[in-house]
């Protein structure tokens, strides 16, 4: 499952401090699904046209070990990735919410985007959350991969049962 950041992962809104530093919110129980995915097995990845120190830290934080950010051409990186993982593009599911995201759609099994993505994109989705991005559109996407795959119920019982312990994220 890749990902893009800006307008998936968050709400599009990037803040500028006074002494060049940005910053960005992240959801939280959209972090959590990122865990639940790479323990079910899934790898999780993120894709980004623009480079961030705070992508970069969210990954870290999640162990989301493929990040491609500041890349010029998503379907260059996509390309890359999908031959150095040996996939296909059928095996490959992709959220995105604009433009830029729309050559790598045109590849992927399974293209995703947020309820408040273009009209452009969310037209060629295979599935539009009814969340918005950065506020749960992610978490619903993952989940219903996972339920289709037949793997939520563990989620959840892993969680019963206390097998999953504590998240890397905080909630």
């Amino acid at each position: 499952m890749l990902f893009d950041v800006d307008g998936v992962l968050t709400d599009g809104t990037v803040v500028m401090h006074a002494d060049g530093s940005e910053s960005k919110g992240f959801n939280i129980r959209d972090g959590a699904a990122l865990v639940w995915a790479q323990r079910a097995g899934l790898t999780v990845g993120l894709l980004s046209a623009r480079a961030s120190g705070a992508t970069t830290q969210r990954a870290a934080q999640l162990s989301i070990q493929l990040v491609r950010q500041g890349v010029r051409s998503k379907l260059e990186a996509y390309d890359r990735i999908l031959s150095d993982a040996r996939m296909t593009d059928e095996a490959v599911g992709y959220m995105g919410d604009d433009l830029v995201d729309l050559s790598v759609f045109a590849r992927v099994g399974l293209a995703a985007a947020p309820a408040d993505a273009a009209p452009e994109v969310a037209a060629r989705a295979h599935w539009v959350s009814r969340a918005p991005g950065g506020r749960g559109a992610v978490r619903e996407f993952i989940e219903m991969v996972l339920r289709a795959q037949g793997i939520w119920n563990g989620v959840v019982e892993g969680h019963v049962s206390g097998r999953y312990g504590g998240e890397p994220v905080d909630n």
